[in-house]
C-alpha cells in the first residue's frame, strides 16, 4: 500500500475503526497537513474535527457509517470535502470515497480505505461545489422555519417566487385578494424576509419551483 500511495494522484488513508484514528496516510496527505504518520497516530479523533469542515462532516459522515453497517460486498461512498491544516488557511476542495478496506475473522469491517483527490480551485466545478453546499447550509439552518408554514402559505410562497402578483395569485386560488394579503404578510413575518429575492431563494431551496 505504501508503494502504491506515493504514485497514486489522490491521497490514501486508511482509517482503524476500533481506534478511531489514522493507521496509514501516504506522504502527499501527510505534507498537505503538515503533519508525520506518528503525529496522526497519536492524534486518535481529533483527527476528523482538527482538519475537515464540520458542515460537510455531518453529511458524509452519517453515509459511512451507514456502508458499515449494511455492509454491502464493494460497496463505498463518495462525497467532496474541505480540508485546511489549520485554521489560518483557506479550505482546499477534494473529491473522495470511502470503502472497507480490512474486515476480521468474522468479517466485520476493522479498517476502511478512502482515496482523496485534489480539486483544482480553478476548476467550474469548485464554483458548483460550493453554490451547492451553500444550498444545503440554508436549507438545514431553515428547515423548521419553512415547517412553520401553512399548506396555502406554501402555495403563496411559491407563486410570489414565480413572479405573480397578488391578484393573479387570487384568481389562480380561488381566494379574495385581502386574503392574499394576509397570507403573504405572514410569511414575511414567518420567514423574517422582505424581499422577492429572499422569498425566491426559500422556495428554490425547498423545491417549490
Amino acid at each position: 500500500m505504501r508503494r502504491i500511495g506515493d504514485d497514486l494522484p489522490a491521497v490514501v488513508i486508511i482509517h482503524n475503526l476500533q481506534t478511531q484514528s489514522v493507521e496509514y496516510m501516504s506522504p502527499a496527505g501527510q505534507k498537505r497537513l503538515n503533519i508525520t504518520l506518528e503525529e496522526l497516530k497519536a492524534m486518535g479523533p481529533e483527527y476528523f474535527t482538527r482538519f475537515f469542515n464540520p458542515q460537510e462532516s455531518a453529511e458524509y459522515v452519517p453515509k459511512i457509517l451507514g456502508m458499515l453497517q449494511n455492509d454491502q460486498q464493494n460497496g463505498f461512498v463518495s462525497f467532496f470535502q474541505q480540508v485546511r491544516a489549520s485554521a489560518a488557511e483557506d479550505w482546499s476542495w477534494y473529491l473522495s470515497a470511502t470503502t472497507v478496506y480490512l474486515r476480521n475473522e468474522e468479517g466485520r469491517p476493522t479498517h476502511v480505505i478512502t482515496f482523496a483527490l485534489p480539486i483544482d480551485p480553478h476548476h467550474h466545478i469548485t464554483t458548483k461545489v460550493n453554490r451547492l453546499l451553500e444550498e444545503n447550509n440554508f436549507l438545514h439552518r431553515n428547515k423548521h422555519i419553512f415547517a412553520g408554514l401553512t399548506g396555502r402559505e406554501k402555495e403563496i410562497l411559491r407563486l410570489t417566487a414565480l413572479g405573480h402578483n397578488s391578484a393573479e395569485m387570487a384568481g389562480i386560488l380561488n381566494i379574495s385578494g385581502k386574503t392574499v394579503s394576509t397570507h403573504r404578510r405572514n410569511i414575511k413575518h414567518k420567514l423574517n424576509v422582505q424581499s422577492n429575492y429572499d422569498i425566491t431563494r426559500f422556495a428554490l431551496a425547498f423545491d417549490l419551483i
